[in-house]
C-alpha cells in the first residue's frame, strides 16, 4: 500500500459542493416494517457523502442534513418530495428528475448488489440492526475500498 506525505494530499472543502439526495425504501421482516435510506452523493463524483436510516418522517431528513453541516453545500438536487422544499431554499434547491440521475442509477446498484433491497425477493432481513449495517457496509466497501 502507497504512504502518501502530507504535501501530496489535496483537499479542497471550501469550494460549495452540489449534491444529489434522495431516499430509498425497503423493509425488514415483512413489508409492513419499513426502511428508508436516506442519502446524499456528490453531484460531479458520485460519491456518497453521507446517509442516514429511518423512517419516510422528513425528521430523518433533517439528521441526514446534519450530516452535511460540516459541508458548504452549494445547489441540492432533489425529487419533488416536499420535504426538501421546505429544508432548503428556492435558491439553493432544483428539483427534477434531469439531475437525479446519478442517484437513481445507485439505488439501482444497492438493488441489485444486495439480494434484500430486491423489491420482490424471499430474502429479507430479519433485524434491523443487520439490514442496516449490511446496507452500510456495502456503501463504504463499493465506493470507498481501495481498488488494486
Amino acid at each position: 500500500m502507497k504512504k502518501y506525505e502530507e504535501n501530496e494530499i489535496d483537499v479542497d472543502i471550501c469550494s460549495p459542493l452540489e449534491v444529489e439526495m434522495d431516499e430509498m425504501w425497503s423493509f425488514c421482516h415483512d413489508k409492513s416494517h419499513q426502511i428508508w435510506l436516506w442519502w446524499a452523493v456528490d453531484h460531479k463524483t458520485n460519491t456518497p457523502i453521507a446517509f442516514w436510516f429511518g423512517t419516510r418522517q422528513h425528521k430523518n431528513l433533517d439528521k441526514l442534513i446534519e450530516l452535511l453541516n460540516p459541508y458548504k453545500i452549494g445547489k441540492v438536487y432533489a425529487d419533488n418530495n416536499f420535504a426538501y422544499e421546505k429544508r432548503f431554499g428556492s435558491d439553493i434547491l432544483k428539483t427534477g428528475k434531469k439531475n437525479t440521475q446519478q442517484i437513481e442509477r445507485d439505488h439501482l446498484t444497492l438493488r441489485t448488489r444486495i439480494k434484500r433491497l430486491a423489491r420482490k425477493t424471499i430474502c429479507f432481513s430479519k433485524s434491523e440492526v443487520i439490514h442496516t449495517t449490511v446496507i452500510g457496509l456495502f456503501i463504504n466497501r463499493y465506493w470507498f475500498s481501495i481498488k488494486q
